[in-house]
């Protein structure tokens, strides 16, 4: 039998373009399944958003308002990565890669291009159309997905898709006080509309689960973590350049730029020392781990717009102090460490030694928020000492296994 992939293939015309066909579920453990070109597309374009919004909150920091950009940021993050998280998700159980599935799929990112207009506005004036507008554009297109795989479906599969399509409507209108309420009851409507988002999934896959591939989901967050600190690079990169550029300050941002770089390193080699996608076998457990993304995705840019800080406030440009300048960069990588620790590392972690690395790396992170002028390098150096000593006591236990099951000489 052939698979639901080698199927779209074999039913696509000769020029290429799938023709319009019934969206169904895909298999749950088709083999070979591997993130597409649309896909990879629809996640840099949101770095574009993410991009936005990290510029803004090092501009929220460096003039000394960061509580208001941190609370902007989060807002705009939200909006971004539950519309991101959601299309994963779907197009995990659904990707039938025909003509219509990639207009709607475009629409949506033409949505989250409007929002990136906005984010500027939102951050520094409290206007918030242009993104309730592109927030709006790339749920309705999501919902008018979740409508037409469940015009292909036998119930209960058909409920599901129908509650999906409501509950994402239904929380567009909430949506909209953003842009009524005054600005001091905003944020308590955020936390309202955050909650109600997050318990679509939840309501929708009540009686029926969505058949998402388990290796594809985890491919599809790891994809996207890289894309985020990629971004993260890139822009620290840009603040060190300019640092160099236009201050003549070599010697003052190289311990920066060599901590900072560890640091994406080290983020790098933590996520990624797993196998995700084994531990991710029910629909509670990936839920969880899904929705604890967006402390992973957001840290992760953090991470670079604390850079900027950190370099703006070496060479002057940032009038905040030293100790604000390194909790910038030394809280989302924090973060990051706890986050990764609890989503999935700690499931593949052997012994108290084991579980105690990361936790231990990001509360000497925090630390390092105190050490003045050299934070950011020893915040660098702390997290690799973290990769050394993981994978010394796994090749440790490795070694010590392979010992005792090995057969007598």
């Amino acid at each position: 039998m052939s698979s639901p992939s080698s199927a779209s293939a074999a039913s696509a015309p000769p020029d290429g373009h799938p023709p319009v066909r019934r969206l169904k579920a895909r298999h749950r453990h088709e083999p070979h399944r591997v993130a597409t070109p649309l896909e990879l597309f629809f996640d840099l374009c949101f770095v574009v958003a993410i991009a936005q919004a990290g510029v803004q909150l090092v501009h929220s920091v460096a003039e000394g308002h960061a509580g208001e950009g941190v609370l902007n940021y989060a807002m705009v993050f939200f909006a971004i990565w539950w519309a991101w998280m959601n299309f994963a998700w779907f197009a995990s159980a659904y990707d039938n890669d025909d003509v219509l599935y990639r207009v709607v799929t475009l629409v949506q990112i033409a949505g989250v291009l409007v929002l990136a207009a906005g984010v500027s506005r939102a951050f520094e004036d409290h206007d918030w159309l242009a993104v309730v507008i592109g927030y709006a554009i790339m749920r309705v297109a999501l919902s008018s997905q979740w409508l037409r795989a469940g015009r292909s479906a036998a119930p209960p599969e058909s409920t599901m898709a129908r509650r999906y399509a409501g509950g994402v409507l239904l929380c567009q209108v909430g949506w909209l006080g953003l842009l009524f309420l005054p600005e001091g009851d905003r944020g308590w409507l955020f936390l309202v509309m955050v909650v109600l988002e997050l318990c679509v999934p939840a309501f929708a896959e009540r009686k029926h689960s969505s058949s998402w591939h388990p290796h594809h989901i985890s491919e599809r967050y790891g994809l996207f973590t890289i894309i985020v600190l990629g971004e993260t690079i890139a822009a620290a990169t840009v603040a060190v350049k300019s640092g160099i550029e236009e201050n003549d300050a070599l010697g003052e941002v190289l311990p920066i730029a060599a901590g900072g770089l560890l640091i994406v390193f080290a983020a790098w080699w933590i996520y990624f020392v797993v196998p995700v996608h084994s531990y991710l076998r029910s629909s509670r457990q990936s839920f969880l781990w899904g929705y604890g993304h967006y402390l992973v995705f957001a840290s992760a840019a953090a991470i670079g717009a604390g850079l900027e800080v950190a370099v703006e406030q070496t060479v002057g440009k940032a009038h905040i102090s030293t100790l604000a300048a390194s909790a910038a960069v030394t809280l989302p990588t924090a973060v990051f460490l706890l986050t990764v620790w609890t989503l999935h590392a700690r499931h593949f972690k052997v012994g108290i030694a084991e579980q105690l690395v990361l936790p231990t790396a990001a509360l000497l992170v925090i630390g390092c928020t105190f050490l003045g002028d050299k934070a950011v390098l020893v915040a660098g150096i702390v997290p690799a000492l973290a990769v050394v000593a993981g994978v010394t006591l796994t090749a440790g236990r490795t070694e010590r296994e392979r010992r005792m099951t090995a057969p007598a000489a």
